[in-house]
């Protein structure tokens, strides 16, 4: 049996943890117990974004002499998870479940239950193909497993955060007569995140692996997972897995759902996951925010350049990168629905829900 842990960390910073040395400080939080840290930054998201880096560090750093290992030891052993961006009203964050294996027995409802997984390490020219789809979907399996999720409808949420391509790694597949999937470094970060989410969709069963090719990973909009959300940084050269569903092996007094925006604009699939989880939408800030720990969900730029048939301009700005205006949007969006800005949000969402719009997830307490 598991019991589950959510604390959501406002900091001001991305290497400022100090709410959280307070919890753990107070016994709040053992470090021993810490499975997972999703966080949100607040650089640009693209691939410059050192801000990622930096928090996951800090993190390491700080757990290190708790945990009594180095702080390298400790970034393998807890999923870490940085999306870089908080334009508009977003608000950086971090989010730390823990987990305690327990003797107790439970033969109530379904609860909130975590698992983590790492794929190995890729050859750059292996990124955004069906190497790292076979590898990613292998490792949700293994997340899945190690949560206690039993059924694939049991998944609520699968993050992944993958690599990218650098020029130097760029100019190592070419000495060695590789060809990369992209020559430009930005354009290799959608491709990682492309693969990662098919990688998702095949482990859940949403999609069959023979249906992916190289051809079709960020090409054939048909196939996406409506639990997948890929972040894509410069700091590792592995997937990093983080499984999030329900399972009765945990008895955990958290709660998740989970729902499909069609658009960046769609309010209402949020209402109605919340409805789900009998939340009332309308109950008013505070009884929102005592209910509800937090919402993950991913956002881009529709790519026909349209919402609800009206031509929007994201795709066309040279001066802000698109991903940047889709967090701000969604992100509002999912605010002004929740009664908080200190949610996650995370752009580029290429096979991970419906084009132009994305999956999200709700956690919440009992």
């Amino acid at each position: 049996m598991q019991r589950v842990g959510v604390h959501k960390i406002l900091c001001s910073g991305p290497g400022d943890i100090s709410g959280a040395l307070t919890l753990i400080d107070a016994g709040e939080i053992d470090p021993a117990d810490i499975v997972a840290v999703m966080g949100k930054t607040e650089g640009n998201g693209c691939v410059n974004d050192f801000t990622r880096e930096y928090a996951t560090r800090a993190w390491c750093h700080a757990l290190a002499p708790r945990l009594d290992m180095t702080a390298d030891d400790v970034e393998h052993r807890i999923a870490f998870v940085m999306s870089g961006g908080t334009e508009g009203v977003l608000s950086p964050h971090f989010t730390v479940f823990t987990r305690k294996v327990t003797d107790d027995t439970h033969d109530g409802a379904p609860r909130l239950a975590i698992g983590i997984a790492f794929t190995r390490a890729f050859l750059p020219e292996e990124l955004g193909t069906t190497v790292q789809v076979k590898e990613t979907a292998q490792a949700v399996k293994e997340a899945m497993a190690e949560a206690g999720i039993a059924s694939t409808a049991d998944v609520h949420f699968v993050q992944v955060k993958c690599p990218l391509l650098t020029s130097t790694k760029i100019a190592d597949a070419l000495s060695r007569g590789q060809t990369p999937v992209a020559h430009e470094t930005y354009e290799s970060m959608g491709a990682s995140r492309a693969a990662s989410a098919l990688g998702v969709a095949v482990a859940t069963g949403e999609i069959a692996e023979s249906a992916v090719s190289n051809e079709s990973i960020n090409a054939d909009w048909s196939l996406f997972s409506g639990v997948a959300s890929a972040s894509a940084g410069i700091e590792i050269d592995y997937n990093v897995v983080i499984v999030m569903g329900m399972s009765r092996a945990s008895d955990s007094p958290y709660v998740i759902d989970h729902g499909v925006m069609d658009d960046a604009i769609d309010a209402d699939s949020l209402r109605a996951c919340l409805q789900r989880l009998d939340i009332d939408p309308g109950m008013g800030r505070a009884a929102l925010a005592e209910r509800i720990v937090n919402v993950f969900g991913k956002a881009e730029a529709s790519p026909d350049g349209k919402v609800r048939g009206v031509r929007h301009t994201m795709l066309n700005d040279s001066d802000i990168n698109s991903t940047r205006h889709a967090r701000a949007a969604v992100g509002a969006v999912v605010a002004s629905v929740v009664g908080q800005s200190a949610v996650y949000v995370s752009g580029g969402a290429e096979h991970q829900g419906p084009a132009g719009g994305g999956p999200f997830a709700v956690v919440a307490r009992v």
